[in-house]
């Protein structure tokens, strides 16, 4: 039954990942195949061209900048609002907390379009134009949730008694946050800035909305789609998914030289320690011998 259960496991294991690849790696080919439309059948050759062209898309590489400016600025907003809402709802109980907790998370339930609408209609009634700005505002209103809820997890873990004890010992309450709370909550907050930062990438619908005459990655992907699509958008994804499994694979490295080396020094603590204990249990045996010789 068991070789039977695990036969079953990696044939679904199997399946999964060629379901996850398989598309991907189609798509890559017809980055290099020779032929106007993004297939790699019928194959017409191996070619560079569409690398090419995008590369000489100025188009396209001031949308990517426009869309990294929008993504830092939305990780420069989001990060200390989510914290500060994670922060507070902690801080109180009953009835309350659960209001709060709802109201803050209510923006993620919402569709894209309805952000993006209320947003470029709320700034129309103060004279704001719309543009890049806007997208960050209406980005920053639901994407903060997400960092709210990492900060919220990671504050489940943590002692308050820490916090008493540094008050009492006459720490500031700005001491406090910046020496013990926010190392606490600094794996929350890399994870918080990452998951901010590419939600921010990939936001089409508040984007479209907000951004006047502003071009940003996935409006230039949309807009070259209804225009007529070319393989060089298979090249853009190339090179997007090659740089995201290269920082993965070089975040796990990372990862795994880091506890490597932590557990080294595990190691070599002990035996430090029992050097230190070996030689002191041989200097007090050495002394009791000394004295022992001299009083015979």
């Amino acid at each position: 039954m068991k070789p039977k259960r695990n036969l079953l496991g990696h044939l679904y294991f199997t399946a999964f990942l060629l379901y996850l690849f398989v598309p991907l790696v189609i798509m890559g080919g017809a980055a290099f195949n020779d032929n106007r439309l993004p297939s790699v059948y019928p194959w017409k050759g191996w070619t560079d061209r569409w690398f090419i062209d995008l590369f000489n898309d100025r188009i396209m590489w001031n949308s990517l900048i426009n869309t990294i400016w929008v993504a830092a600025a939305v990780v420069a907003i989001a990060l200390p609002l989510g914290t500060a809402g994670a922060i507070l709802i902690n801080s109180i109980s009953g009835k309350v907390r659960g209001a709060l907790y709802g109201i803050m998370v209510a923006p993620i339930l919402m569709p894209g379009a309805v952000i993006g609408i209320s947003t470029l209609l709320f700034w129309n009634q103060v004279d704001v134009p719309p543009g890049l700005h806007l997208s960050v505002l209406g980005q920053v209103s639901f994407i903060a949730a997400f960092v709210m809820l990492l900060v919220l997890a990671r504050l489940q873990s943590f002692d308050s008694a820490l916090e008493e004890a540094a008050l009492d010992l006459g720490a500031s309450h700005a001491q406090v946050l910046r020496r013990i709370l926010l190392p606490h909550l600094y794996p929350a907050l890399a994870a918080g800035a990452a998951i901010a930062f590419f939600q921010s990438i990939e936001n089409f619908n508040v984007t479209l909305f907000t951004r006047g005459t502003q071009n940003t990655l996935t409006v230039y992907v949309f807009s070259k789609v209804r225009s007529g699509i070319t393989p060089t958008i298979n090249a853009l994804a190339l090179i997007l998914i090659t740089a995201t499994v290269a920082g993965a694979v070089w975040y796990e490295l990372s990862r795994r030289r880091a506890e490597k080396m932590k557990l080294r020094a595990l190691l070599s603590e002990p035996s430090a320690a029992g050097a230190r204990l070996a030689d002191a249990i041989s200097g007090e045996g050495l002394g009791r011998a000394t004295a022992h010789s001299h009083g015979r």
